[in-house]
């Protein structure tokens, strides 16, 4: 401690041989080897050979680089981490450096040092560098492509129409250029994040004799205990249940089929394709398991319809008690993420069986997890002029 209170004493005592020209001068030039090191330093901690140099990321995203245009491509230009990861402006990179920080502690416990770990944290990490790109509107994409130079001659009619109204309001790249650089996370095993965050996980005791709600799209089973899988229970659809087990339920689905092969596929309701619940060809054909009642003929194509009512086992957890949740979420999602490439039409402006083709070519520019997907369009299904008879036909 003698050293240290020696050295405090030195600073703070006044200087009795120095002028004030060459103690300024002097505060000058340190001033400069401290700026000129503390900017070398943040420059050096920007580069790709430095991002790179940890395994965990040479081994899994800048691979992921590699495959894409933005690394190899007939102009010879490479965007590299720091143009895409780093704000290019001084105050905002200066608070992701601090962000960073974080990714020190990963490195140290190997949060995603193996391929393993890497996938199941992807998602994640994917999540939060949309929403730093969403917040600033993808202004590292716009240092290099911007709207006013965009050769409009050059594009696809279809490009140019999405293009041309991006420009209109400087939308945010990466609404519609997800996974350009990186591969896109595995969303079919991501069990809608988002989703089970606004709706829950389902409610903690079900009652026999009640009516529940799909939270997300769940496996079905020919009984209780077994783990072979008869089928699957679609998201949204509703469920009484009829005897529980465990963490087992059995539950009853009405609807209606085709009156085809098994007829093991049941629709919410006559002449619409409407996704309830699809069962495997066994469990369909197992006495007693789907009970038909009446019948009719779908006068646009024919088919004979039959009303039916399965009943077969599935999990306990995400059924919810009310479904008004499942389309609040699923309306947010389709008036936000639908409206970024155009203005979306209103759920009744098309009918039941229309809305699933228009709705699968507008994927192609959206992020949705399969659940997510299946919910929005089950949305609009059900609330399509097929159903809203208030709507304008």
């Amino acid at each position: 401690m003698k050293w240290l209170i020696s050295l405090w004493r030195t600073l703070t005592t006044p200087a009795k041989y120095l002028s004030l020209g060459t103690i300024g001068i002097s505060a000058f030039i340190m001033g400069i080897i401290f700026w000129g090191g503390f900017n070398t330093a943040i420059d050096k901690t920007s580069t790709q050979e430095f991002c790179i140099s940890c395994h965990s990321m040479e081994a899994n995203p800048y691979k992921d680089l590699q495959k894409t245009v933005h690394f190899s491509n007939a102009s010879g230009v490479t965007a590299t981490c720091h143009d895409c990861h780093i704000p290019h402006n001084w105050s905002d990179k200066m608070v992701r450096k601090l962000e960073a920080v974080s990714d020190i502690y990963g490195w140290a416990f190997g949060v995603v040092d193996t391929p393993e770990k890497y996938a199941s944290k992807k998602l994640e990490m994917a999540s939060r560098e949309w929403k730093r790109f969403d917040a600033n509107k993808s202004a590292n994409c716009k240092s290099c492509h911007q709207y006013k130079s965009m050769k409009w001659d050059k594009m696809s009619p279809l490009a140019v129409k999405q293009m041309k109204r991006a420009a209109e309001t400087d939308q945010s790249c990466i609404d519609c250029h997800k996974g350009i650089a990186h591969t896109l996370p595995d969303m079919g095993t991501a069990r809608a994040p988002e989703l089970i965050a606004n709706v829950g996980s389902g409610v903690s005791s079900l009652a026999v004799g009640s009516d529940y709600y799909s939270a997300l799209t769940k496996p079905l089973f020919e009984d209780a205990t077994t783990k072979t899988e008869a089928g699957t229970l679609n998201v949204a659809t509703k469920v009484r249940v009829l005897e529980t087990k465990d963490n087992r339920v059995k539950i009853a689905i009405d609807g209606w089929r085709k009156k085809i092969g098994a007829g093991r596929v049941i629709y919410y309701d006559f002449g619409v394709n409407i996704l309830s619940a699809q069962l495997t060809k066994h469990a369909a054909l197992i006495p007693g398991v789907i009970k038909t009642f009446e019948e009719k003929e779908d006068p646009m194509t024919g088919l004979i319809w039959q009303k039916v009512e399965a009943q077969i086992w599935t999990d306990k957890d995400y059924l919810l008690t009310e479904l008004q949740p499942l389309w609040s979420y699923a309306s947010d999602t389709y008036n936000t993420a639908c409206s970024v490439c155009h203005t979306q039409p209103a759920p009744a402006h098309f009918d039941a069986n229309t809305w699933p083709g228009m709705f699968q070519g507008m994927l192609a520019f959206v992020n949705m997890d399969q659940d997510t997907q299946a919910l929005v369009q089950k949305y609009l299904q059900e609330h399509s002029s097929t159903f809203d008879k208030s709507a304008a036909h």
